[in-house]
């Protein structure tokens, strides 16, 4: 099954996501690889998303030479994807691919590094732009960010999407995750199903995941 449901999340097995996230992983992948590897790993997931986790429907159809009966993905133009800046720029290019006529909204947040982790693990996070597209409740919203680590982050986007209103599904998708953030965002944000490509190991004291990939953000942009 391409979409496997654990305990701590649902998980994209499919084996070309295992393959291009083992890419972007290595410290040997360059900045160009990296990033177009994170537009590649959002297709996949993009792609996995509709097979695993949206309906189909039975329509009438027309053919050249006689009437048919044919399937389509139910929801495909009720689809919000939730960029958060600026690691997810790539990732939710490849996305795009999968959901071209999905309505997007940013949100720049991240966690205040010189703050460092309090004792239950968690940053502080500044939210410092919203912008949003109108939400339906009947509305499938992903809120990509390839990296969940401590999950504070995507617990306070999750909160932002949320306060506009409740869609049909909520879903947090992630490339690698650590097992606290899951545990974090579950408990913050429980309507929220969390998608990921992997769980890692652990936290380091920096609260870096650890295999992980790196800083996507730098990796994909060529920053430090």
């Amino acid at each position: 099954m391409p979409i496997e449901d654990r305990d701590d999340a649902y998980i994209v097995t499919h084996a070309l996501a295992k393959h291009t996230l083992s890419d972007l992983r290595s410290d040997g992948t360059e900045q160009v690889g990296f990033r177009n590897g994170l537009v590649k790993l959002g297709r996949i997931c993009g792609y996995e998303i509709i097979d695993g986790m949206m309906e189909t429907e039975y329509v009438s159809i027309t053919t050249p030479l006689a009437d048919t009966t044919g399937e389509r993905v139910k929801g495909l133009d009720d689809v919000v994807i939730v960029n958060v800046l600026r690691a997810a720029t790539p990732f939710v290019e490849g996305l795009l691919k999968a959901f071209p006529q999905a309505r997007q909204g940013v949100v720049s947040a991240g966690r205040d590094e010189s703050a460092g982790m309090d004792e239950d693990g968690n940053f502080p996070i500044s939210v410092d732009y919203v912008k949003l597209p109108d939400i339906s409740e009947g509305d499938t919203v992903i809120v990509a960010d390839p990296m969940l680590a401590t999950g504070s982050t995507m617990a306070a986007v999750l909160d932002e999407v949320l306060a506009e209103a409740t869609p049909e599904r909520l879903l947090a998708l992630s490339a690698v995750s650590a097992p606290d953030g899951l545990l974090h965002v579950r408990e913050a944000v429980p309507s929220a199903d969390l998608l990921t490509v992997a769980v890692d190991e652990r936290l380091d004291e920096d609260g870096y995941i650890v295999p992980g990939l790196g800083d996507a953000g730098d990796r994909a942009f060529g920053t430090k």
